[in-house]
C-alpha cells in the first residue's frame, strides 16, 4: 500500500494507462496533479493557451496514435466550459479523447462560489461519459473507467471532473492496474449465417460498390477491404472525411462520394445495385439522408459495429453487426473462388475508364489563373506534398472542397472535423497528429478566419517544437457563409469579411518559419522550403475571395437559388 494524494494519484493512473503526452492549461484547482506531473518523466506535457484547441490536439493524437488523447483543464469553471467545442467535435469524430478538468470543492457546490458551473451536466451531452470523482481513493477507479470507455466500441471522449479536495486528500493505494488487465482486447465478428446470406447477395450483384468509413480507417483495415473489392472486382468509394481509408493509387478506389465527393464515385453509389456498407453509417456527409445520393432500389448489406447504427438513415436488406476488417475478411473467405462475371466487368471497366478519365480532366482543367482559384492550389498539392503526409482539414469552403481534391496515402492520413464542421479545427489537430507520428510529415490546411482563431498556438508549437506545415488559404472571408449570401440573399454581405495581418510575419514573430504566395508558381517552392525548415511553418497562400462555392444548396432551395 502507497499513500498518495488525490494528484499523485490521477498521475500514477495515467502512468498504468501508459500515457506519454497531456494537453493542457495550468490552473490553480489541479495544482496537486500538476506538481506531481513534474516528477513524471515518462509523460510529456504539452501546455496549450486555449483548452478548447489542446482538446483538438488531444483528438488528433488519438486519431494519429490510434490510442486516448488526454486533455487537461486545470480551473474549473471557465478553463471547463472551453473544453466544451473540443469534446462535442471529438464526440462527432469517434475519438477516444480523456479530459480531465479541475472543479470546485466539493463543500462548495450549490452555493454559487466563484466560478461554479454544474460540470457534471456541461459535459453529460458531449461525451460518452461524465463523472465526477467523489473521494480520493476512487481516483484509480475512476480513471480506469475513463481510458476503458473512451476507447470501447464505439470510441469517444469522456470527462472527469476532480474536486480540488479530492486532489488535496490522502488515502492508502493498492499497486496501480496496467490496461492489459481489465481491458478486452477482441472485436465482435459477423454472425456467420448473416455472413454466408450477404456472400449470396454480392454474388448475384451486377453493379456492386463497397463504400468504406471509420470502421475500415480507423483500423487500418484496407488491405482486407482492398482483398475483397479484388475478389468482387467491385469499386470502392470512401465517406466523406476517410478519403484515407483506401490509399489512393490502387484502382478500385474511386474516392470520396457524396455532395462533397467526386462525381465519379458519387454515380456509383446512385447507380449500384448492391452497396455494401462496412464499417459506416451512411450518415449525412454522406448523403444528407437523402436518395438524391444513393440508388433507392439497391440492396444494402451494412456492417457497422455499432448495432443502433444499422439501417438508421436506410433501410437495409441486411445488417451485419460485427467489426468492419474482420467482417471483410470474413466475407472474402464465404465467397470462396467467385467466378468472373460479364455484367461486373462491364461495371467495373467502366468506372476504371471513368475515374481515370475524371483524374486526366481534374489536373487538365485546373484553373491556374492569378489570383491563385482553389482547383489550381490543389492540383499543385497533389504535386508537390509527399505520399506519406497526414493532412488535417478545416470546415470552410476551400477545406471542403480540398477534401476530395487530395491524395491520400496509407490512413491514418486525414483529419477532418467530420459531421461536427467545425471551423479552428486543423492547425490544433496537427500538431497532435505530430507528436503522435513524429515520422511523418504533417501539412495542415485552413482559411484565414479559422486559423485567426487558433494562431496563438503557435507558440505552443515553437516552445515544443512540433514541426507541423499550416497552409492558410487566405481569401479574406468567410467563404462559406459569403457563398450563401452571394447566391441565395442578393449578395447582401454582412458579417462576410476578414481582416487579417501577413500570417507569415506573425509566424516569424513567435519564432516559427513564415512563407507567403501570391502567385501559384510560388506555392510548390514554399510548401518545400516550409517542409524542409525542421521547425513548425506557416504559408500565407492569398486565394481569390471571388472563389466561392455554395456546398448546402439544398439548405436554401426556399429561397429558389
Amino acid at each position: 500500500m502507497t499513500t498518495l494524494s488525490g494528484g499523485q494519484a490521477a498521475v500514477e493512473a495515467l502512468k498504468a494507462e501508459g500515457v506519454g503526452h497531456v494537453f493542457g492549461l495550468i490552473g490553480s484547482a489541479t495544482m496537486e496533479m500538476f506538481d506531481a506531473l513534474y516528477d513524471a518523466s515518462d509523460i510529456r506535457f504539452i501546455g496549450v493557451h486555449d483548452e478548447r484547441t489542446g482538446t483538438h490536439m488531444a483528438d488528433g493524437y488519438a486519431r494519429a496514435s490510434g490510442g486516448a488523447g488526454v486533455v487537461l483543464a486545470g480551473q474549473n469553471g471557465p478553463g471547463a466550459t472551453n473544453l466544451v467545442t473540443g469534446l462535442a467535435q471529438a464526440a462527432a469524430a469517434f475519438s477516444p479523447v480523456v479530459s480531465i478538468a479541475g472543479a470546485l470543492s466539493s463543500a462548495h457546490l450549490y452555493r454559487g462560489a466563484f466560478q461554479e458551473v454544474d460540470q457534471q451536466a456541461l459535459f453529460t451531452p458531449v461525451t460518452k461519459k461524465t463523472w465526477t470523482v467523489t473521494s480520493a481513493d476512487r481516483v484509480p477507479e475512476m480513471f480506469r473507467e475513463a481510458f476503458r470507455v473512451a476507447l470501447a466500441p464505439r470510441r469517444g471522449p469522456v470527462q472527469l471532473n476532480l474536486p480540488r479536495d479530492i486532489l488535496a486528500a490522502t488515502a492508502e493505494f493498492e499497486p496501480f492496474q496496467a490496461p492489459t488487465a481489465y481491458r478486452t482486447q477482441t472485436v465482435p465478428a459477423g454472425n456467420s449465417a448473416v455472413i454466408g446470406e450477404a456472400a449470396r447477395i454480392l454474388r448475384g450483384a451486377d453493379r456492386p460498390v463497397i463504400v468504406t468509413g471509420g470502421g475500415i480507417k480507423n483500423t487500418c483495415g484496407h488491405e482486407d477491404a482492398l482483398a475483397l473489392a479484388e475478389m468482387l472486382n467491385a469499386p470502392i468509394i470512401t465517406a466523406p472525411g476517410h478519403g484515407d481509408a483506401i490509399p489512393f493509387g490502387h484502382p478500385l478506389n474511386a474516392g470520396q462520394m457524396g455532395p462533397r465527393g467526386n462525381p465519379v464515385a458519387s454515380r456509383l453509389a446512385k447507380e449500384a445495385d448492391v452497396i455494401l456498407a462496412l464499417g459506416t453509417r451512411l450518415g449525412f456527409n454522406s448523403t444528407f439522408f437523402s436518395y438524391d445520393n444513393i440508388n433507392r432500389d439497391a440492396a444494402i448489406i451494412q456492417v457497422e459495429l455499432e448495432p443502433t447504427a444499422i439501417g438508421r438513415y436506410f433501410p437495409v436488406a441486411l445488417g451485419i453487426w460485427a467489426d468492419a476488417r474482420t467482417a471483410a475478411r470474413q466475407l472474402k473467405d464465404a465467397l470462396g473462388n467467385l467466378d468472373a462475371r460479364s455484367a461486373v466487368e462491364d461495371w467495373t471497366d467502366a468506372y476504371k475508364a471513368e475515374r481515370t478519365a475524371w483524374l486526366a480532366k481534374r489536373d487538365a482543367d485546373a484553373d491556374e489563373r492569378h489570383p491563385i482559384q482553389p482547383s489550381g492550389l490543389f492540383k499543385e498539392l497533389r504535386r508537390v506534398l509527399p505520399a506519406d503526409a497526414a493532412i488535417s482539414l478545416d470546415a470552410g469552403t476551400l477545406c471542403l472542397q480540398a477534401t476530395d481534391a487530395l491524395n491520400y496515402g496509407p490512413p491514418p492520413s486525414l483529419f477532418t472535423p467530420l459531421d461536427f464542421g467545425l471551423v479552428g479545427f486543423s492547425f490544433a489537430c496537427g500538431l497532435g497528429v505530430k507528436l503522435a507520428r513524429p515520422e511523418r510529415p504533417v501539412v495542415s490546411l485552413m482559411g484565414d478566419g479559422g486559423f485567426g482563431m487558433t494562431l496563438s498556438e503557435l507558440s505552443t508549437a515553437v516552445d515544443h517544437g512540433i514541426s507541423t506545415v499550416t497552409l492558410v488559404m487566405n481569401n479574406r472571408c468567410w467563404g462559406a457563409e459569403k457563398a450563401y449570401q452571394r447566391d441565395f440573399f442578393g449578395g447582401r454581405y454582412i458579417g462576410a469579411d476578414v481582416s487579417s495581418p501577413p500570417f507569415d510575419k506573425i509566424a516569424e514573430l513567435y519564432g516559427a518559419a513564415g512563407f507567403r504566395a501570391e502567385r501559384l508558381s510560388e506555392v510548390g517552392e514554399a510548401v518545400e522550403a516550409a517542409l524542409a525548415c525542421d521547425g513548425p511553418a506557416v504559408i500565407d497562400v492569398a486565394v481569390d475571395p471571388e472563389a466561392l462555392y455554395s456546398f448546402r444548396r439544398d439548405s436554401f432551395k426556399h429561397r429558389g437559388g
